[in-house]
């Protein structure tokens, strides 16, 4: 609401942001110490480490899109993705469920 992006369930600030951040902390502070079987990371003498985690995050982003572009475009040839302007106008609840969610207005 505040960036001008309409995300009710958050879904982008939980888990693009911080499955972004995990991803790239991981490449900055990985440490053999904790883990002998993982890597180093940048902070930690490795930057290919790092540079591999931000290559899977550009990766991960790219399917992501491309694979929701497609579907997107599959649903709307078969079932369509748009209301109609009557039904957008009169709201979704009355449309298709014949009752108001909020008595807002007569």
């Amino acid at each position: 609401w505040k960036l001008g992006y309409d995300d009710s369930l958050d879904v982008v600030g939980v888990h693009l942001v911080g499955g972004t951040l995990g991803v790239l902390g991981a490449g900055l502070l990985a440490q053999k110490a904790v883990n002998a079987a993982g890597d180093n990371g940048l902070f930690f003498g490795n930057p290919t480490f790092f540079g591999i985690q931000v290559f899977a995050v550009v990766v991960t982003f790219v399917y992501a899109f491309i694979v929701s572009a497609l579907l997107l475009k599959i649903i709307d040839r078969v079932i369509g993705l748009r209301i109609s302007e009557e039904e957008e106008e009169i709201g979704l609840d009355l449309s298709q469920h014949s009752e108001a969610g909020y008595a807002l207005y007569e």
